[in-house]
């Protein structure tokens, strides 16, 4: 795991002129890298490489990078893992390939020239994202692995192309300028992160996963060509064809066999290898079947919390006894919350508001004390069915679908036009009826559902329900649809396999990946996800839907898997999930903190966020009538994010200058 970054000029590089901006660019991705540091320019082509190294692969300096290929077309910096690279690896050595080192870089590298880019990246199992210099084309590549583990940033500025891991690389630059994008902004609001291809800053992008990038200089710009090598549809649309259906029993073995087959791939590695283990059943599936291939003892982590209804500790402490591990554990109190929220902003470099992110960090910095490289149960609710919410969102779609189309849209636009003050008047009876302590808070909840009433498909209607700030526009200076994004999901696809394929597509890439990538870089740890390997991810979408969910559950599959390792009683508990007490945070010990970024004052001289509408929904969650902890989490996100933002924005424009 690694981090990179570079530019790439319209014209030549002035001579000695760049050195400092890729100098830079390279130093403030020191966390990922903190091994080894590397830069490659071509000065005449306008190109610059540079590379921070967390060494995983082939520790001596014949892994170093910038790499190039044996005929010198190609220099690549690289961040990431490639499973397969040994089997790949033999291959060409028997096509009569010869290397000089053990690294996955120089196999990629080979295969690039062997067999093109986009046919190398189709045959790589693995976590990535790099970039690529064709010298003899002068062309620059940009690609990004299948489900988006490996993050890249790119944007045109002043004339520069730049790019690498992280925003903060691409701040150092000299070219650099930022506006922050108020449509970007609403999806925040609404999603509780950025979503790709967006950033917070206008012009620059996120590379979507799966894809690859080609850009040449032309005519004094670039000319930008994107396009997808991989995407799940196609599987998604095969499974729902494949006749005859799996079975239970058959869906069980195919999973058996490539989480083992993925569990072996994923161990290869020259430093120490560990896991995340929080007692539910993706992690403790993936710690059992690293158990079976690991020569020694497993090292695991896990965190907990000292409000009973959110500790799992106990849980993953049983399950690491179970199975003979060697585990270690931390309490999370609200003081670690004080002290890791500071950081935030320059761990996430563009405000992320998924609350885990805090415990995400921190078992991430106590797994870093023993191992380099941490394996991960992400992925398991995407890709087979655990969510509660699935079960949830069919009942409720097939539910509202008994009244009329034309009833239920145009409920929603009356609830839309109606103000909030005439709602409560006509919502206090209701609240009251129902024990609701604050009828204000009841009003805000019912005009924030009622966009889901215009829903057409289920996957509208699921998509809408995980939105929020939805009822208001929150962010000035936008159109009402900023932040609501259209697009279908695969053809054939029942209702269950929808919601999994937009969760899939969206908030695995752009929260669950980026939560664990951000946190575990920030203290220079590897983490992969067995889950996510290609293998397993294909043989679950042919799993049927009757065989994913029973018994009203999800992941009866895994659940299956996991008897075979650990007693039913620590299979059949309650799930948690690694949710955070924010709720009560907010109302204790983080209340003077969110008290001052939501000040009312502050947010109109910002200009960003409805000021009114922020207060009125604080006010609401402090005296406890409603529970507003995840939307306004999505605006200290932001908020916090902005104060660090300016005050840092200061410290790279002084470098720049220093150093330029």
């Amino acid at each position: 795991m690694c981090g990179l970054a570079g530019f790439l000029s319209a014209g030549e590089l002035a001579p000695q002129a760049f050195l400092g901006d890729l100098q830079r660019m390279a130093a403030s991705l020191r966390h990922r890298g903190p091994d080894d540091e590397g830069c490659w320019h071509d000065a005449r082509a306008g190109i610059a490489l540079c590379h921070r190294r967390l060494a995983i692969i082939e520790l001596s300096a014949l892994g170093h990078q910038p790499m190039s290929s044996a005929s010198r077309r190609y220099t690549i910096v690289y961040n990431g893992e490639m499973y397969n690279y040994r089997e790949l690896r033999a291959e060409l050595v028997a096509r009569g390939h010869r290397f000089v080192g053990n690294s996955d870089t120089e196999v990629l590298l080979a295969c690039i020239e062997s067999w093109g880019i986009r046919a190398a990246l189709e045959r790589c199992m693995g976590m990535f994202a790099f970039a690529l210099w064709d010298g003899e084309r002068r062309e620059l590549h940009l690609a990004r692995d299948r489900f988006g583990e490996k993050p890249l940033y790119y944007g045109v500025c002043n004339g520069t192309l730049l790019f690498g891991s992280e925003l903060k690389a691409l701040r150092q630059h000299s070219a650099w300028r930022d506006e922050i994008d108020r449509e970007a902004l609403a999806l925040l609001m609404q999603h509780d992160f950025v979503p790709a291809p967006y950033s917070i800053f206008r012009n620059v992008h996120k590379l979507l996963p799966g894809s690859l990038l080609t850009a040449r200089a032309s005519g004094g710009g670039f000319d930008l060509r994107e396009q997808r090598y991989w995407s799940p549809e196609p599987l998604f649309e095969a499974a729902a064809r494949e006749s005859p259906q799996l079975t239970a029993a058959q869906s069980v073995e195919l999973i058996d066999g490539a989480l083992s087959r993925a569990i072996e791939r994923q161990m290869v590695a020259d430093v120490p290898v560990g896991a995340f283990l929080s007692g539910g059943t993706d992690s403790s599936l993936v710690v059992a079947y690293l158990c079976k291939v690991a020569s020694q003892p497993v090292r695991t982590f896990s965190i907990g919390f000292t409000e009973p209804e959110y500790d799992e500790a106990p849980y993953a402490r049983s399950v690491a006894r179970h199975l003979g591990t060697e585990h270690t554990e931390y309490i999370l109190t609200p003081r670690d919350c004080l002290d890791v929220i500071p950081q935030l902003p320059r761990i996430y470099d563009e405000p992320f508001a998924d609350p885990s992110q805090i415990p995400t960090y921190l078992v991430c910095r106590l797994a870093r004390r023993a191992v380099t490289v941490a394996l991960s149960g992400d992925g398991g609710d995407e890709l087979f069915g655990g969510y509660r919410r699935y079960a949830i969102a069919l009942a409720k779609w097939r539910a509202m679908k008994r009244l009329p189309a034309a009833v239920r849209v145009g409920g929603s636009a009356l609830m839309e036009r109606l103000p909030l003050g005439a709602l409560e008047l006509a919502a206090r009876p209701a609240a009251l009826l129902w024990g609701r302590r604050g009828e204000q808070g009841f009003a805000d909840r019912l005009h924030e559902h009622s966009s889901r009433w215009k829903a057409a498909t289920l996957r509208d209607f699921y998509d809408t329900g995980l939105r929020r700030w939805s009822s208001q526009p929150l962010v000035l200076g936008v159109s009402p649809d900023a932040g609501v994004r259209g697009g279908g999901g695969p053809r054939c696809a029942d209702g269950l396999k929808q919601m999994m394929h937009l969760d899939t597509c969206d908030y695995l890439p752009n929260d669950i990946l980026v939560k664990v990538d951000r946190a575990a870089m920030a203290v220079s740890l590897e983490t992969r996800v067995p889950l996510l390997d290609p293998e397993v991810a294909c043989a679950a979408w042919r799993i049927p839907s009757s065989v994913l969910q029973r018994d009203g559950r999800g992941k009866w599959v895994l659940r299956e898997l996991l008897r075979r390792h650990i007693p039913d009683a620590l299979v059949d508990r309650p799930k948690k999930g690694f949710a955070v007490p924010i709720a009560q945070w907010l109302r204790g010990e983080l209340r003077p903190w969110a008290a001052d970024l939501l000040d009312g004052y502050r947010l109109r001289q910002e200009g960003y966020l409805d000021a009114s509408l922020v207060q009125r929904r604080w006010r609401q969650h402090v005296d406890g009538s409603t529970n507003w902890a995840s939307h306004l989490w999505n605006v200290l996100a932001f908020q916090s994010w902005l104060q660090d933002w300016r005050r840092t924005g200061g410290e790279v424009a002084s470098r720049v200058r220093a150093t330029g």
